[in-house]
């Protein structure tokens, strides 16, 4: 047990080393010491972390893939500002672990030691502490590690379900706010354009809009690797599936256009890991529609001056990754289709 202070604020502002006054996710250093928590945290002893796809795919790229580099890189970060924020993008991750300790004021909350947590808030608010990097999974994302975060008392979290793998259940959850704001965005009918519809949340996404659309509904799938364009055919969940690349926006509206007959997507959702794809988001949308870009790898003033520089007239939706009953509707997209179901179990098992 480590010693327990009073009065930390539930936001986690109390954990903020600089600047003063700011929230843990824009401070550049956080008080990451965990030989003492506030009344009002949890400490958890976390096994796994996994990056964000902008965030991991930029740290590979700065690492040139090589393994122990992207473990200085990861360990630096920490060092400097007490949390997993990539520097370049600014975004985290989550991560799972034990509870270690909880703070007296959550008491009622009944978690106990050993619980099993999966953190539905960002590594890049979250304390962490890193005593060693045990490995890598750099296919997906994920880096097994001994140490220790604080969720703070406005944190969320799910415990851990038992009817799949914890790093199955981890993947699903890093991207769980993807479907859900799905359901909350698609109308039976609407034409659905999802770049990026070959990856983790671009799947998910594909599977609820799908359901949400109906069966008569055009969906469209746009994705890069010819491989992964392949394997999202065989679902059956897009009527088309496009390779592009989300950086031509010409080539990505021309296409959405052709299958349209110019009349574009109601909802286009951007779940690519890469920057620069505003644009493309931007023309494959009509008038009045609306774009969501769950990315974090977005730009919002390329986004903002650029739908105004093209005279879009559109909806455009920041990337929240929360909405109420997120993780288990995730989770329940797995449960409800076996063909993805068995497709994330070889991505993430």
């Amino acid at each position: 047990m480590v010693d327990v202070l009073k009065g930390g604020n539930p936001y986690g502002s109390h954990r903020v080393l600089e600047p003063a006054g700011v929230l843990p996710q824009p401070a550049l250093k956080l008080d990451n010491d965990m030989s003492r928590i506030w009344d009002n945290e949890i400490l958890v002893d976390v096994d796994t972390l996994n990056i964000d796809s902008a965030s991991f795919t930029q740290i590979k790229e700065q690492a040139g893939g090589a393994l122990e580099q992207i473990k200085q890189i990861i360990l630096a970060t920490v060092a400097e500002r007490g949390k997993q924020q990539n520097p370049v993008t600014g975004s985290g991750g989550m991560f799972i672990g034990s509870v270690a300790q909880v703070g007296d004021r959550l008491s009622e909350r009944g978690l106990s030691p050993g619980d099993r947590l999966v953190s539905l808030v960002s590594l890049s608010l979250t304390p962490l502490r890193i005593d060693e990097i045990v490995d890598v999974k750099k296919e997906i994302d994920q880096v097994h590690i001994k140490g220790q975060a604080i969720l703070f008392e406005s944190g969320i979290y799910a415990r851990m379900p038992d009817d799949m793998p914890p790093t199955l259940a981890l993947a699903v959850l890093d991207v769980c706010g993807a479907p859900a704001q799905t359901a909350r965005l698609v109308k039976q009918g609407d034409t659905v354009a999802i770049l990026g519809a070959t990856g983790k949340s671009g799947i998910l996404c594909a599977q609820v809009a799908r359901k949400q659309a109906g069966d008569d509904a055009l969906i469209i799938g746009l994705g890069h690797s010819p491989a992964k364009c392949e394997v999202l055919e065989s679902l059956g969940l897009c009527n088309h599936v496009l390779r592009v690349d989300a950086d031509d926006a010409l080539g990505c509206c021309n296409a959405v256009a052709e299958l349209t007959q110019g009349r574009m997507a109601d909802v286009v959702i951007n779940c690519v890991n890469v920057q620069s794809a505003e644009m493309a988001c931007i023309l494959m949308c009509r008038d009045g529609g609306i774009v969501y870009f769950f990315s974090m790898a977005t730009s919002f003033t390329k986004a903002a001056l650029g739908a105004e520089g093209v005279g879009k007239d559109i909806t455009m939706i920041v990337g929240n990754g929360y909405a109420r009953g997120h993780a288990d509707m995730a989770l329940d997209v797995l449960r409800e289709s076996q063909p993805v179901r068995e497709l994330y179990e070889q991505w993430f098992c």
